[in-house]
């Protein structure tokens, strides 16, 4: 598989990943739901249909899906790692420099996020 054409069908998939997770982020923490909190919700909002739509179209091999339990647990863990840096870096704008300016961090932080995330995804996760 090619790295540009996986690099490409990524970001396409990242960008409506990172619009629901922002969007979640945004209307949650907009409601009263604290930045931590929002921010994860926003995050597994986002996994949920990255892990699909990642398997079934970017990582995919010859057009069959690559999915399943065994990749779905470690893609958890990745998950998991990078929603931490994320959720710290989100609760630490919010703290220094307001909520307004948390929700338009966000999506400059998730970018930085996505570039290891991608490595991680295509040499671990959907290897």
């Amino acid at each position: 598989m090619g790295l540009v054409r996986q690099g490409s069908t990524y970001l396409i998939i990242g960008l409506v990943q990172l619009l629901l997770d922002w969007l979640v982020f945004v209307a949650a923490t907009a409601l009263g739901l604290p930045v931590v909190p929002a921010n994860i919700a926003g995050r597994l909002a986002g996994m949920l249909l990255g892990f699909w739509l990642n398997g079934r179209y970017t990582f995919a091999n010859a057009g069959d899906a690559r999915l399943g339990w065994r990749r779905f647990s470690r893609f958890l863990g990745v998950w998991a790692a990078l929603t931490a840096a994320s959720t710290v870096l989100v609760a630490l704008t919010s703290r220094h420099l307001g909520l307004d300016w948390a929700w338009l961090a966000k999506p400059l932080i998730e970018g930085g996020i996505a570039l290891i995330s991608f490595l991680l995804l295509r040499h671990v996760v959907f290897r």
